[in-house]
């Protein structure tokens, strides 16, 4: 039995998924006749400033106000390394789908973004994955932090 469509790196399956472990393929030859497919997972950070408002929150908090951070945004696809290059995914096509987006974002006042009116890390890491499932297959994770100490993760679970 094949996976159904092409691998996150846009190749096309060549084994049988394994039905005791259904994570993993089966293909090839080797010691007992099976070769178990190696699957990882790659991670590209992503950085920018910016200023928002938290108009949701209580009056009197002070994030209610005007303040801005230098955010940090990993971005992480899943999927199986592609034995004829080496890799799980091209870093490249990531840094390609993220740039028109951190274009909006550096430097602004994120409450003007369409979809981040309200703009808490796990809004934004919504709007992310909105924004780059379509274009990233395998997405697995984004993370966003706010500060070095405080952060978002997000499995693309609406």
């Amino acid at each position: 039995m094949q996976p159904n469509g092409p691998r996150p790196n846009g190749t096309p399956h060549a084994g049988v998924t394994c039905l005791t472990n259904p994570g993993a393929s089966l293909r090839g030859a080797a010691t007992g006749g099976l070769l178990v497919v190696m699957r990882a997972r790659v991670t590209k950070d992503f950085r920018f400033e910016a200023a928002h408002t938290l108009p949701s929150l209580p009056e009197g908090h002070k994030c209610r106000q005007m303040h801005g951070h230098s955010f940090k945004v990993e971005i992480s696809i899943e999927g199986e390394v592609d034995e004829s290059v080496g890799w799980v995914y091209d870093h490249k096509k990531i840094s390609e789908a993220m740039a028109p987006l951190l274009d909006v974002l550096d430097h602004a006042y994120l409450n003007d973004i369409e979809g981040l009116e309200s703009p808490t890390i796990e809004r934004m890491a919504g709007w992310f994955w909105k924004k780059l499932s379509p274009q990233l297959p395998g997405l697995a994770e984004i993370v966003i932090f706010e500060t070095p100490t405080a952060r978002c993760s997000f499995k693309g679970e609406f």
